[in-house]
């Protein structure tokens, strides 16, 4: 039987067997789940295909949210002159559209959480048009996603209302630094620096969604993170290293999220939802 508890079990594995990290996680879901490996890559691959879908109804979809507080800011950047690069742009305006999707009740895949649904694909998304490679590099990219969100979970948390938005939106980056990384060709153990430089560098992320709504400013720390994860995944090819071992990094954003004041986690209490202007926009809706 596949088993691991860290990230370094995991670039261990890899390294022992030679393998990349999704064919790890792979092989360990098809264990895990007693199923066929072709029956686990086709879940995998329908789950691609809904965040695809978002993507696309995001990028032109100029509807409000039902509160009016989200919506058609991925047009915008559709639209829009960039002088950031494309692969940026392009990952930047996917997020956001992944997540308006999202506050307009529409289908999305919950990655680790719906609150930071567009960091996944708008990473992985903007680096296929990059490479113009097939879905199935995007499949692996989802396995190894999900390998590191797994050890996240095991060994801290990816919930807010524990661990703050670092939690959520952090642990999506480092899922998405970590796959952006093996779809770049690089190696499991640059997999794993991507992961350690991508979440150390959102810790003490607070939750503080305006009106207890995932919109403000969720969507747009959605498109911040999805840059979070690139320029980690850059570094860590380029042969940067953490420091901070991945691991490490996990156990301090856990332990940070407990010392996080409760009116910092997700309760409204704190934060932006306090500020005069998202008091005023409570009031309204």
């Amino acid at each position: 039987m596949i088993h691991f508890k860290s990230s370094a079990d995991l670039v261990a594995l890899a390294e022992k067997t030679e393998k990349p990290l999704s064919n790890i996680i792979w092989e360990w879901e098809t264990e895990r789940s007693e199923s066929l490996p072709d029956k686990v890559w086709e879940e995998m691959k329908k789950r691609l295909h809904v965040m695809k879908q978002a993507v696309m109804q995001g990028m032109n979809q100029p509807k409000k949210s039902f509160s009016g507080l989200a919506g058609g800011d991925a047009c915008k950047l559709a639209s829009g002159n960039s002088f950031i690069g494309p692969v940026v742009a392009k990952a930047t305006a996917y997020a956001i559209a992944v997540s308006e999707v999202n506050a307009t009740m529409g289908r999305i895949v919950a990655c680790p959480t719906a609150g930071s649904c567009g960091i996944v694909p708008g990473a992985i998304c903007a680096v296929q048009d990059f490479l113009h490679c097939s879905d199935d590099v995007l499949v692996r990219a989802l396995f190894t996603a999900a390998g590191i969100g797994q050890v996240i979970a095991d060994n801290a948390t990816v919930s807010g209302a524990v661990g703050g938005c670092q939690a959520e939106c952090g642990t999506a980056a480092a899922m998405a630094a970590g796959a952006v990384v093996e779809m770049l060709g690089g190696t499991p153990g640059q997999s794993a620096q991507a992961l350690a430089l991508a979440l150390k560098n959102m810790l003490g992320l607070v939750c503080d969604p305006v009106a207890g709504l995932v919109e403000v400013p969720c969507i747009k720390r959605n498109a911040f993170a999805t840059v979070h994860a690139l320029v980690a995944a850059h570094m860590a090819l380029a042969g940067i290293k953490s420091i901070i071992p991945a691991d490490e990094v996990i156990a301090a954003m856990y332990q940070i999220g407990l010392d996080i004041p409760r009116s910092l986690k997700e309760t409204s209490k704190g934060g932006l939802a306090k500020t005069p202007t998202a008091l005023r926009l409570k009031e309204k809706l």
